[in-house]
């Protein structure tokens, strides 16, 4: 991958859970992805809380050097708002809370979450599939397998004539951030496209 086509990607909105799972192994991959984005200029745009993977992988990234954005709701209660963030921004609700996250970034990553993490994710692939709801690129980190049920049920769907066989290239996995975001670059649109598609 060309380093050129890497440091395009100067903030990423990424999904987790806001709570702690039970197993060590998710909670030490969301460190290595947070020192990960630090180290190469990334800005983090997450969703503002102070709780779970979420306050761990933002804690990460400012404990690191690195730019966080929070991106807060309204409808949440104010004491899960992280204190410490470089920026944050509050939201009437959960919709504008995602139209903003995208609206700052240029990648999308998903890691393990429940029904908001997956919310978000499928709400940035359809709007990606869309063409012009959005064009960043869109991916999951795969940690200790947690995405392999999600990935069984979009083959299936492919297989059942519900998915365009297409449209599955436009999700990225990988199992290290190294992997995911060669994919993410190599994915990225050109400028010159950008321009002929607005």
């Amino acid at each position: 991958m060309r380093e050129d086509k890497l440091k395009r990607i100067r903030s990423v909105a990424v999904y987790c859970a806001s709570r702690q799972p039970h197993h060590p192994e998710y909670a030490d991959a969301v460190i290595v992805f947070g020192r990960y984005l630090a180290k190469h200029n990334m800005t983090l745009v997450y969703g503002g809380s102070n709780v779970g993977l979420m306050k761990l992988l933002a804690d990460t990234v400012l404990e690191n050097g690195g730019r966080v954005e929070g991106v807060f709701s309204a409808a949440l209660a104010d004491k899960l708002r992280h204190p410490n963030l470089t920026e944050c921004v509050t939201t009437r609700n959960l919709a504008e809370r995602k139209a903003e996250m995208l609206k700052r970034a240029d990648a999308v990553v998903a890691l393990p979450g429940s029904f908001g993490t997956w919310d978000e994710l499928f709400d940035a692939l359809a709007l990606r599939k869309m063409k012009k709801g959005h064009k960043h690129p869109v991916g999951i980190l795969n940690i200790n397998g947690y995405f392999d049920p999600l990935l069984e049920l979009i083959d299936r769907s492919i297989q059942l004539g519900f998915t365009n066989p297409k449209d599955r290239n436009l999700l990225k996995t990988g199992t290290s951030p190294e992997q995911l975001f060669k994919q993410l670059a190599g994915s990225m649109v050109s400028r010159s496209d950008e321009a002929s598609q607005d």
